[in-house]
């Protein structure tokens, strides 16, 4: 009996993994994180299958329910939202299952940061803008933020943010962020990526926070940085026309002249 922590993607029923609806069809309990997992996901749960939301669940009500499929021999397969990765709190819930000897495994789902981008239509990392994506968010209730991981200090770097979990702070988002971005810099917050009602509110930061709807107050990414705007950057070495690489050696002195794929 294992219990299969599953990403369940950022929303849109059919970006859950080949991988996880397989476990899922083949567990007989299901536990799912009901206020963001969509129900359509459900839809691959054997008939008989014991389906627990467990949004109003605490810690130890989930692990019993784990602990119950586990001395019945049941798979369990738990959904989370997006990827595990990152703040699904699916690590506490693994320390505790490690203390009691119950086998997990963990499948990996599309992140939110990815749908918002793919939303977008735009890449994150081009080249003479920025090289590098910065997941992060900010303080909240249910966990609080080391001292070195500000949005001042990450800001400094250049790079686009993806700032989750923090669409409520737009102001003190904003405020941070200008002095190394500056007020012209873009700014998205996509709300409920790849949801039906999926939302995109485009802006900078000295007018993101007036463009925002004040219902939109959760279930929103921000993405900030100078590749939002899909401009002004370099083409990439990758496809030039003399770049030497394995694929497409340019003289016979190349290290990859004469490979194959059969090498390595």
């Amino acid at each position: 009996m294992t219990v299969h922590f599953i990403g369940a993607g950022p929303g849109a029923p059919d970006l859950l993994t080949l991988r996880g609806r397989d476990i899922i069809a083949a567990s007989p309990v299901c536990l799912y994180a009901g206020s963001l997992v969509p129900e359509a996901i459900l839809a691959h749960c054997p008939e008989d299958a014991l389906v627990i939301n467990t949004a109003s669940l605490d810690l130890d009500a989930i692990i019993g329910h784990m602990q119950a499929a586990h001395a019945a021999g049941h798979d369990v397969a738990r959904l989370h939202s997006g990827d595990l990765s990152v703040w699904s709190a699916m690590g506490e819930q693994i320390r505790r299952l490690r203390a009691l000897d119950i086998p997990v495994s963990v499948t990996p789902g599309v992140p939110s940061f990815a749908a918002a981008a793919a939303a977008l239509g735009t890449e994150l990392t081009l080249p003479g803008l920025a090289q590098s994506v910065v997941l992060t968010r900010t303080p909240g209730r249910a966990s609080n933020m080391p001292e070195r991981e500000t949005l001042t200090n990450f800001a400094a770097t250049g790079a686009t943010l993806a700032i989750h979990l923090s669409v409520q702070n737009m102001a003190a988002v904003t405020a941070d962020l200008t002095p190394a971005y500056g007020a012209d810099c873009p700014v998205a917050v996509v709300y409920r990526a790849s949801w039906p009602d999926e939302r995109i509110i485009r802006g900078t930061l000295a007018d993101i926070a007036e463009r925002l709807d004040a219902g939109i107050t959760r279930t929103a990414l921000i993405l900030v940085g100078p590749a939002l705007a899909g401009e002004g950057f370099d083409e990439s070495r990758l496809y030039a026309v003399d770049y030497d690489r394995r694929y497409r050696p340019q003289t016979a002195d190349s290290p990859w002249a004469g490979w194959s794929h059969g090498d390595d």
